[in-house]
């Protein structure tokens, strides 16, 4: 697959090539990633979203290694970074790159940390394994870190433990703990979970005020669209473990080309005028593993299914850098426009539409 957005091809930093990830279970082996691809630019964002169950977290544990074992195996495929196939890599190869030069921002800050060590500890051995051997200097450069993302009296923090920080405090931390050795690349798998609105939005400000800064790449994923909308530069939807839609981010929400794409901004909650309006919802669940559909995966949930459809569609190019998987992508009736209510926020002004 093409990458999605319009940076130089030499800039990119990290690509996966036809992913193909399962697990071994009690009824046989399960593939919850499908032939997934798409590039990471340098010092840009490519967001990652779909509806739980999508695979998205899998990809990311894949591209770090971090499948859990021994039911979790990497089937098919290549993710390239910096020229070598981390698939290929001996684990004590991996285990230098892992936190050094890839880094992970872990869904659940209340559980990323460990309990019973101090925030210093935790910290500093990232330094201890990645960058230096003095703890002193290991120390230091913990307290210089959690400066760095926004945390007020450092020296103290360090000596304390998760439980004696909130959330978004946590987080921070976790934030610390993924760039401490400046990597090339951040994974942050939904970063702002379990944050109120103000914290969430903090976060997502320290995040890209911190690539700016270091000109990190950034894989984001988040089922969240307005996220999406106001953070990344390219977009994957992914649906069943398969990719549905990808391309620059503007394109995706102005010209959506999947029946899926489609669905997910309608069901964002915007009022139409007369209130009474019902939210539209993509009806039915994403089917679990063990009862995928032949074909187009989204086909026993999309109004436009017909036939074809039981054949998987590949990935076609809509418009420049613009891909989707659909049959029918010339025939979708154009997108009803969206009113609101007096006094309400249009979705541009909440960052649903991005300039």
């Amino acid at each position: 697959m093409v990458s999605p957005g319009s940076a130089p091809a030499d800039d990119v930093i990290l690509e996966v090539r036809d992913l193909v990830t399962g697990f071994d279970t009690d009824i046989g082996r399960l593939v919850a990633v499908d032939g997934v691809s798409f590039k990471v630019h340098r010092s840009r964002t490519l967001g990652i979203v779909g509806e739980s169950g999508c695979g998205k977290s899998v990809t990311a544990f894949s591209i770090m290694r971090l499948l859990p074992q021994p039911m979790g195996h990497i089937l098919g495929g290549q993710i390239l970074f910096e020229g070598r196939d981390l698939t290929k890599l001996p684990p004590e190869e991996m285990y230098q790159i892992r936190g050094g030069r890839i880094g992970m921002i872990f869904q659940e800050p209340m559980t990323a940390l460990n309990p019973v060590h101090s925030i210093g500890r935790q910290l500093s051995e990232v330094f201890l394994i990645h960058c230096t051997t003095d703890k002193a200097d290991a120390w230091r450069r913990g307290i210089e870190m959690l400066k760095k993302v926004g945390i007020p009296v450092p020296e103290i923090r360090m000596s304390e433990y998760p439980h004696q920080l909130s959330g978004g405090m946590r987080q921070r931390v976790v934030i610390a703990m993924a760039l401490a050795c400046e990597p090339a690349v951040v994974i942050a798998d939904e970063p702002t979970t379990a944050l109120d609105v103000t914290i969430q939005a903090q976060i997502l400000e320290l995040m890209q005020s911190l690539q700016r800064d270091m000109g990190l790449a950034i894989v984001l994923i988040t089922h969240d669209l307005g996220v999406i909308a106001e953070t990344c530069n390219d977009v994957v939807v992914m649906y069943a473990g398969r990719v549905a839609e990808a391309g620059p981010v503007k394109n995706i929400f102005q010209h959506p080309s999947h029946p899926y794409t489609r669905g997910l901004l309608d069901s964002i909650p915007v009022l139409d005028h007369p209130r009474k309006t019902r939210l539209r919802v993509i009806e039915g669940m994403v089917p679990g593993l063990k009862d995928l559909p032949a074909g187009c995966r989204f086909q026993n949930r999309c109004p436009y299914r017909v036939d074809q459809c039981a054949v998987q569609p590949p990935l076609e190019e809509v418009e420049p850098d613009h891909f989707t998987a659909c049959w029918r992508w010339r025939e979708l009736p154009p997108r009803e426009p969206r009113r609101a209510a007096p006094g309400e926020q249009t979705a541009n002004e909440r960052g649903l539409n991005p300039p």
